[in-house]
């Protein structure tokens, strides 16, 4: 790490879909999710107005299984991790980028109703693996 830098979110919000487990050619576990975020502010005349600010978020290895099984839409999750943009083009060759946060640390804060009480915290001693290991 460099000094003086630090590269750090926490969020707390609605997971956004239900996650689908993906695994790279070396068998490691990945998750692809979006966390909603909101914010209410009052405007000129006094009335509330809610605001959402969506996060892609990518979970590894064995906090990825665990998302699989237990995370559903609509769950309420408290995340940290680090920001990460990736670069890649498109079928028309067009560069694109997007900015997503690497999940270090994933905690649901309340289960889905009429489901099961899973673990509140998954594993987080796992490493997200070499870029060369992304499948997408």
């Amino acid at each position: 790490m460099q000094r003086g830098s630090v590269n750090k979110v926490i969020l707390v919000g609605h997971i956004g879909g239900d996650p689908e487990v993906k695994y790279t050619p070396s068998g490691t576990a990945v998750v692809n999710l979006t966390l909603a975020t909101n914010e209410v502010r009052r405007d000129k005349e006094g009335n509330d107005v809610e605001t959402t600010e969506w996060h892609r978020l990518v979970v590894w290895g064995k906090q990825a299984e665990f998302a699989g099984n237990y995370v559903k839409k609509g769950q309420l999750l408290f995340v940290e991790g680090r920001l990460q943009t990736r670069k890649w083009e498109d079928r028309n060759g067009v560069e694109r980028r997007t900015t997503e946060v690497v999940t270090e640390n994933l905690t649901m804060l309340g289960s889905k109703k009429g489901g099961s009480d899973p673990p509140a915290e998954a594993d987080a001693s796992t490493q997200p693996p070499d870029d060369d290991d992304i499948p997408f």
